[in-house]
C-alpha cells in the first residue's frame, strides 16, 4: 500500500516518493520546542507524530536522517531571560535538558541533529535553511 501525505506546498494529497530513491534515504526537518518554558502534552503531540512517521519509514526500509530545530532565542526567551537577570543560554539550558528527558520518558527517537536558532559557525543550519526558503519564495 502506498504512503500518501498531504503536501502543504501543492495543497494536495500525494503519494510519497523519496528524493533519493536509489539509496532509499529520507531527510526530515522537523520543528522542535521553543525553550522558554517546559513543554506540555500538546507540544509533544507533534513530536510523537514526527517519531511515528520516522519509524514507519524505517519499517519500509528507508534510512531516515532527521533534524529537529530548537528555538532557543526569540521574543519570549529574551524577555524571560532579562526578567530572570541571566543570559538567554543560561535561561534556556534547564528547559532544553527537561525536553530531552521528556523525549526519553516518552520513548521518542532522538533526531540525528538538533540545531539551535542561536547556533553559529558550522551549526548555523537554521539560518542557511531560512535563506534558502526565502530565496525560493517559500517563506516571508
Amino acid at each position: 500500500m502506498a504512503l500518501r501525505l498531504f503536501n502543504t506546498y501543492s495543497r494536495a494529497l500525494e503519494e510519497f516518493h523519496p528524493l533519493d530513491s536509489a539509496y532509499r534515504e529520507v531527510k526530515m526537518y522537523t520543528c522542535g520546542p521553543t525553550v522558554y518554558s517546559h513543554a506540555h502534552i500538546g507540544n509533544f503531540r507533534a513530536y510523537i507524530f514526527e517519531d511515528l512517521l520516522q519509524r514507519h519509514l524505517e519499517l519500509r526500509d528507508y534510512k531516515v536522517r532527521r533534524v529537529m530545530n530548537i528555538t532557543d532565542v526569540d521574543d519570549k526567551t529574551i524577555r524571560a531571560s532579562r526578567s530572570a537577570g541571566v543570559p538567554p543560554a543560561e535561561y534556556t539550558a534547564p528547559f532544553k535538558t527537561a525536553f530531552f528527558n521528556d523525549l526519553e520518558t516518552l520513548r521518542i527517537k532522538r533526531p540525528d541533529f538538533f540545531p539551535g536558532a542561536s547556533a553559529t559557525g558550522p551549526d548555523a543550519a537554521m539560518s542557511e535553511i531560512l535563506e534558502t526558503l526565502l530565496a525560493r519564495d517559500l517563506a516571508t
